[in-house]
């Protein structure tokens, strides 16, 4: 008998990790999958509204491109005060009554499933699978009680909502980031507070570009470069006594040798940590020497450096420093260093300290 497997879920937002499970478990059973949205899940309520959740689904898998996955609006349409399963089972019953009807859960929701309204009847209408995920502990007697069937499979990553929605993991797609973006969803509402209208429109666009040069370069830290760029300026919108104070508690070494202008790219990096939870250390470095550079850069650093100099909103043709990034970021980073040393140059600005000394004659040979 041909299956369908139904797979339901807040989707608050949608990430890859959602698509690769579906993506696997639609080859390994042969069968296509449908995504159920909630309306109004039982569990939790939802951080969007259904309408930017669905929208958010519909732009993910439209970029999968995949006709094997698509989308039931049944519990979007319903009128129901709360969503649940077994109201969807038996909608799913009634519309393939020759199809095996299989319903794709997470392990963590193994645990709790006694707990489902109507759970014995689930497991008689319907053959319940969870995904196995390693380090998640799940119930035997459930699986014995309920029938369940195991789906190894180990690729879906680590990812979740709640790491998405609080910046602390972007491994979703683009398009989606983008609508959370335009939309000021999740993450961007904590954001925007942080910065005045033009300087966000500024961190966005650096976040993009930062983002695009990853990408173009065929890195797998394009989401960290994503976070860095969108956050490298937050501590300019601390006043300067506020500043002070941080430097003299958590970077002293820096006081005494750079000027107060420079502050804000250390301030960013304790503000991101201490107010946004952000731990990754690559995130955190590139954020900290995003305006002066230093000796032995990381890529992300690099490459946020490269696209904070470089933003189109800057007011002066830099395409040509862009396409020399998306060729080969390392090199376009050095190119973007000596323009911007030409720049201070040229206007009579000083760059006579430590770190920025330093990452030129590193860089660029200069002594």
């Amino acid at each position: 008998m041909e299956k369908v497997i139904l797979f339901g879920g807040t989707f608050d937002p949608v990430h890859n990790g959602h698509l690769r499970i579906a993506r696997y478990a639609s080859l390994k059973l042969n069968a296509d999958v449908v995504f159920v949205p909630a309306k109004n899940p039982r569990w939790k309520k939802p951080h969007a509204s259904i309408e930017n959740r669905h929208n958010m689904l519909r732009i993910a898998l439209k970029k999968e491109g995949t006709g094997s996955v698509y989308i039931s609006d049944f519990e979007i349409k319903s009128n129901a005060d709360t969503n649940y399963t077994i109201d969807t089972i038996k909608h799913f019953v009634n519309e393939f009554p020759d199809r095996e009807i299989c319903l794709l859960i997470g392990a963590d929701q193994v645990e709790s499933f006694h707990d489902w309204k109507d759970a014995e009847e689930i497991s008689r209408l319907a053959n319940i699978i969870y995904v196995e995920r390693p380090r998640v502990y799940v119930k035997e007697d459930n699986i014995k009680k309920y029938n369940m069937t195991p789906l190894s499979y180990e690729g879906s990553g680590t990812i979740s909502s709640s790491a998405v929605r609080s910046l602390n993991d972007l491994d979703t797609p683009k398009e989606v980031l983008d609508y959370i973006e335009k939309h000021g969803l999740y993450y961007i509402k904590k954001i925007r507070e942080k910065y005045t209208p033009e300087r966000y429109k500024h961190a966005v666009s650096v976040a993009n570009v930062a983002y695009a040069i990853a990408k173009n370069n065929h890195r797998n830290d394009a989401n960290d470069c994503y976070i860095a760029g969108l956050l490298h300026d937050v501590g300019k919108m601390v006043n300067d006594i506020k500043q002070k104070e941080i430097m003299n508690k958590y970077y002293q070494e820096y006081l005494t040798n750079l000027p107060p202008t420079l502050y804000h790219q250390f301030v960013g990096a304790y503000i991101a940590k201490t107010e946004l939870n952000i731990n990754n250390e690559a995130i955190l470095d590139a954020i900290k020497f995003h305006a002066t550079g230093k000796m032995n850069m990381t890529p992300i650093s690099k490459i946020v450096y490269a696209a904070d100099k470089i933003d189109p909103l800057r007011g002066y043709d830099s395409m040509k420093l862009i396409r020399a990034c998306y060729k080969d970021y390392y090199r376009g980073f050095q190119m973007v260093l000596n323009e911007n040393r030409k720049h201070l140059i040229k206007n009579h600005l000083s760059y006579d300290n430590p770190l920025t000394k330093s990452c030129m004659e590193l860089y660029l040979g200069e002594k």
